[in-house]
C-alpha cells in the first residue's frame, strides 16, 4: 500500500507498514552525519548512561562508523535476544507498533535527519532509533521488558487506555534512568541521544526524580517539547520487567476512562523523591513565551 509519511512523502509500504532499507541509498554525507551525532554522544554518555547500553554498543559494533545496514545488524541482534530491526518510513499506527514489540521487531526510521535538524529533530530518525534503543535490546532483561510492553499494548486494544501505555513508554523507554552501584544513570533512548538532556536529565536542580510506580506513571502526563519535569527512577530492568508482567487487567479496569492525568511536574503523597525539582527550566521557558 501507499502512504504519504508526515514528511510528505509517498512511500509503498507493506502490511505491517515496513520497508526495505536499502542501505545503499545513504549518501557519504548522511553516513558521515551519522558519525557526527555518534561522536559528539560519545563525548557526553560516558559516567552518564548505563553500562548495559556501551555493552549493546559494543556486541552489536555500532561503533564501526556509518548508518548501520539492518540486516548485519539484525543478525548480531538476533544472536543476543532473538530480536530484530525492520526500517519503516515514519511513525507507524499504534496497533502495528505493539504487534512489531511483541513479535521482537523494532521499527526504525529510514532517514537522517537533515543538517538543518542536527540539533533536534521532532520525528524519530534512525539516529534516535537505533543509537537511542537498539544498543539496550542486547540485554536480555530489557529486551523481554519491551516485548511485554508490546504484547500489553495488543491486550489493551479497545479498552481506552493507550494514552496510558503511551505514558509508560514515554517515562521508561524514552526517559527513563536507573539507580547503579555507580550512581544514577540514564536509559531512556531520548536521553541517550540527546546531549542536553543527557546531562540535564542527570545533573540539574531544576527536574523531579521519583521512583518507578506503574500506575502512577500511566497517569502522569509528559512533555513532548521540552526537557522532562520529571523522571521516574527503576532499580534495575528486573524491577521493570516484572512490574510489566503482572496481569495488566486489572490496571486498566481502574484506568478505563479516566481521563484526568497528574500534571508533569506534580508531586503527590507516596511518591518516593529522589529529587524534589525547583522546575526552574520550565518557569524560564514559559516566561518566554
Amino acid at each position: 500500500m501507499r502512504i504519504t509519511t508526515r514528511l510528505g512523502r509517498e512511500v509503498d509500504v507493506a502490511e505491517d507498514y515496513t520497508v526495505d532499507q536499502n542501505w545503499a541509498h545513504f549518501s557519504a554525507e548522511e553516513h558521515a552525519r551519522w558519525d557526527r551525532l555518534y561522536a559528539r554522544q560519545m563525548e557526553v554518555l560516558p559516567g552518564r548512561a548505563v553500562p548495559a547500553f556501551f555493552d549493546g554498543l559494543d556486541s552489536l559494533k555500532l561503533s564501526d562508523g556509518g548508518i548501520p545496514d539492518f540486516e548485519e545488524l539484525s543478525e548480531r541482534l538476533m544472536a543476543r535476544t532473538g530480536w530484530r530491526v525492520v526500517a519503516v518510513p515514519d511513525l507507524v499506527p499504534d496497533a502495528v507498533f505493539f504487534d512489531h514489540l511483541a513479535n521482537r521487531r523494532f521499527p526504525a526510521g529510514n532517514f537522517i535527519r537533515s543538517e538543518a535538524q542536527f540539533d533536534y529533530i521532532q520525528e524519530p530518525d534512525v539516529f534516535h532509533d537505533v543509537f537511542g534503543h537498539v544498543p539496550l535490546l542486547a540485554d536480555p532483561v530489557f529486551a523481554d521488558y519491551l516485548e511485554a510492553y508490546g504484547k500489553g499494548g495488543l491486550a489493551a486494544a479497545g479498552r481506552g487506555v493507550l494514552a496510558n501505555l503511551a505514558r509508560l513508554y514515554w517515562y521508561t523507554v524514552e526517559f527513563g534512568l536507573i539507580q547503579t552501584a555507580e550512581g544514577l544513570r540514564i536509559y531512556g533512548a531520548g536521553i541517550v541521544s540527546s546531549p542536553a538532556e543527557s546531562v540535564f536529565a542527570l545533573e540539574s536542580d531544576s527536574p523531579n526524580r521519583l521512583h518507578f510506580d506503574l500506575e502512577r506513571v500511566m497517569q502522569t502526563d509528559y512533555r513532548i517539547d521540552d526537557f522532562q519535569q520529571t523522571y521516574w527512577v527503576i532499580d534495575s530492568f528486573e524491577e521493570l520487567l516484572g512490574a510489566t508482567y503482572q496481569p495488566f487487567g486489572p490496571i486498566y479496569d481502574r484506568l478505563e476512562g479516566c481521563t484526568d492525568a497528574y500534571r508533569p511536574a506534580q508531586v503527590i503523597e507516596g511518591d518516593t523523591v529522589y529529587t524534589y525539582g525547583s522546575q526552574a527550566h520550565a518557569s524560564e521557558q514559559a516566561a518566554r513565551v
